[in-house]
């Protein structure tokens, strides 16, 4: 397995493994993902690959086909006087195709970003979890722990 900078031609493989990921998104809460959609298009896709501050890593196996991918955005530190100022990388989507789960494709993306941040001098690694979603045991298996959490209270049914 090797993983590397996503290009232009895997975004084709990018947009089903997304698929896969909104599915379990929908599953856990329907009231708010839509079932049959992706969270980015190919448009967006390819901007985003372009962009040095928000690198998408693809770990793709012997005939470079993508078996999963972590994307990520580079936080600057921020100007606010009231917080020490940190460099950090947070994962926006980490995804490992379902057939290939549980073969150490996830493990290996995930030491990939940290390998990442730890080289351009980052204070830390952060990711949200939709609550519900299995991903949280594979997170805490790798050593995060919880920073924060954002609550909610539903007002309505959702259409």
């Amino acid at each position: 397995m090797n993983i590397r900078r996503a290009a232009e031609k895997d975004i084709p493989r990018i947009l089903e493994l997304l698929s896969q990921v909104l599915e379990i998104h929908a599953r856990i809460r329907p009231d708010i993902f839509l079932s049959g959609t992706t969270k980015y298009t190919a448009e967006e896709l390819s901007a985003i690959i372009r962009d040095d501050a928000r690198p998408i890593f693809a770990a793709a196996d012997e005939s470079d086909r993508v078996l999963g991918y972590a994307f990520c955005q580079i936080r600057e530190p921020s100007d606010r006087g009231n917080m020490v100022p940190f460099r950090s990388v947070f994962i926006d989507d980490l995804c490992v195709d379902e057939a290939c789960r549980g073969q150490g494709v996830g493990k290996a993306l995930f030491r990939h970003v940290v390998g990442e941040a730890k080289a351009l001098g980052c204070y830390e690694v952060s990711l949200n979890v939709w609550e519900g979603n299995d991903a949280r045991r594979f997170y805490d298996a790798m050593g995060m722990r919880p920073k924060e959490t954002q609550m909610e209270l539903i007002l309505k049914e959702a259409p």
